[in-house]
């Protein structure tokens, strides 16, 4: 059954979305900055532009002028046809221009009455003085249209009011508007569409890394996240970070398998050996309690058997029981310990056992390092035991300590048959006897478990019919020089 992720499930919850979200949400916002800033700007403009206009035209009227004035003046025909449309009453002029007195009732201009666009404006404008003190202009409406209007007051008492009108500039705007909308929204779109293809092409590693885990949640380990053609700085330390992981994972697994394994064939093979010497304490048990056992050079005999394997079960036992303190990694009792003194001993005991085998000791001098005396002991004793069980009474064996580069080298070597490169290969196994030898084939097993609580490695080199040689290292960390 394949698993589903829900994170990799693709909406607007995902991380491709919400990227997307916020980049065109960030345009959008400048975008309409830009747009408010421009129509501000313009506005601004064209307004003064307008009012320059106005400013000017006030300027010209206003002084000592009065009415009679202006009314005799020939020039007025230029403001007439300006400010003051003939012919359709109904339209809306770009400019008009009316006079009012100080209450702000509508007057004739230029022999003209005034029409309804004049009173408009008149109406329009609550206070001509106000607006005649004025700095510049001001925004009024004149039948719904908007103007900007200012006034001058004539030596008589008289006010003239302008109005130009501001339609043109607003529609102008809503235009700009609409044009710097329409092409936002493209700019919004397109980058709503690059968004999303970048974004794509850059979560491609993110999208291998969660393939990768689901299959490996699946059961395949030795699957890896692919690296990336154009591969972004965090998202390749995060791939090789979660590759490195992934390893150490598989390595995991493969180890827990191993020992699995291993422990399911050390608890088959233990039961093997403690079932051999059990079935025969309890065949002579039987034997003797059904009164077979009549001769008492029989019982004798009966009694030694149950008593030797009572001892091979006991030493097997206690084999056991060292290597499951060495798996718990105990703590060792260090300290600087004479390992030529203890090669020395190890050959005085195999003369002792077997005085017809010749020993070759190179072993003068004192060699110190800093190491736990009895596990050595056992190293040493485990290898000559072997030599001494695997091996023909009249073969040479040799024994050797040396220092050399920071590390001491420990060396049992005999000239005995030799293994084939597949038990080599299995010497250090539990329970592990070539050519089914005697033994209970964990000696071995303990020298290499002593050694790598020393933090030593062992070695092995043989060849049929070339004998076996044992290389126990300790390293330079635990050497002591004398």
């Amino acid at each position: 059954m394949r698993i589903r992720w829900p994170h990799c499930e693709r909406g607007m919850h995902s991380l491709r979305a919400k990227l997307t979200l916020a980049n065109v949400a960030l345009l959008a916002l400048g975008i309409v900055a830009a747009t408010a800033v421009s129509l501000m700007g313009m506005r601004y403009y064209l307004l003064n532009q307008v009012d320059a206009e106005l400013n000017k035209t006030r300027q010209s009227l206003g002084g000592s002028l009065t009415m009679d004035q202006i009314d005799a003046l020939g020039a007025l025909a230029i403001v007439r046809d300006r400010f003051m449309p003939q012919h359709d009453e109904k339209a809306r002029p770009d400019s008009i221009l009316t006079a009012v007195d100080a209450r702000g009732k509508p007057e004739s201009l230029a022999r003209f009455a005034p029409t309804d666009t004049q009173r408009a404006l008149a109406g329009a404008v609550a206070d001509p003085r106000a607006l005649a003190a004025a700095a510049g202009p001001h925004d009024i409406r004149v039948h719904g249209a908007r103007y900007r209007a200012t006034a001058t007051r004539l030596a008589d008492g008289t006010y003239i009011l302008f109005a130009t009108s501001t339609d043109a500039l607003h529609q102008g705007m809503l235009k700009a508007l609409k044009l710097d909308l329409a092409i936002g929204s493209l700019l919004l779109a397109l980058l709503a569409c690059l968004t999303m293809m970048s974004v794509s092409r850059r979560m491609r590693p993110l999208e291998d890394m969660v393939e990768t885990s689901t299959a490996i949640a699946e059961g395949d380990l030795t699957r890896r996240v692919p690296s990336s053609h154009h591969p972004t700085q965090e998202v390749e330390q995060l791939r090789l970070a979660l590759n490195s992981m992934l390893h150490q994972v598989e390595s995991a697994y493969r180890t827990r398998e191993h020992s699995a394994a291993q422990l399911r064939r050390f608890v088959a093979d233990a039961s093997h050996e403690l079932r051999t010497p059990l079935s025969a304490i309890r065949g002579y048990l039987q034997l003797y309690d059904k009164g077979m056992l009549s001769d008492p050079d029989e019982r004798k005999r009966a009694w030694e058997r149950v008593l030797a394997e009572t001892d091979r079960m006991g030493r097997l036992v206690d084999e056991l029981l060292t290597l499951a303190r060495l798996d718990q990694q105990p703590e060792l009792r260090f300290r600087n310990v004479d390992v030529s003194r203890l090669v020395r001993d190890a050959a005085e005991d195999l003369r002792v056992q077997q005085p017809e085998r010749p020993i070759k000791v190179a072993a003068d001098g004192a060699v110190l390092v800093h190491a736990d005396e009895s596990g050595l002991r056992q190293v040493l004793g485990n290898l000559v035991g072997n030599v001494r069980t695997h091996t023909p009474a009249d073969v040479a064996v040799r024994l050797s300590v040396e220092r050399e580069d920071g590390v001491v080298r420990l060396c049992v070597a005999d000239e005995g048959p030799g293994l084939c490169a597949q038990d080599a290969a299995r010497v250090f196994d539990r329970f592990f006897r070539a050519g089914g030898g005697a033994g209970s084939g964990l000696g071995l097993a303990i020298v290499q478990g002593v050694v790598d609580a020393h933090g030593g490695e062992v070695a092995v080199e043989t060849a049929p019919g070339e004998g076996l040689q044992v290389t126990v290292t300790l390293p330079s960390r635990t050497a002591v020089r004398p």
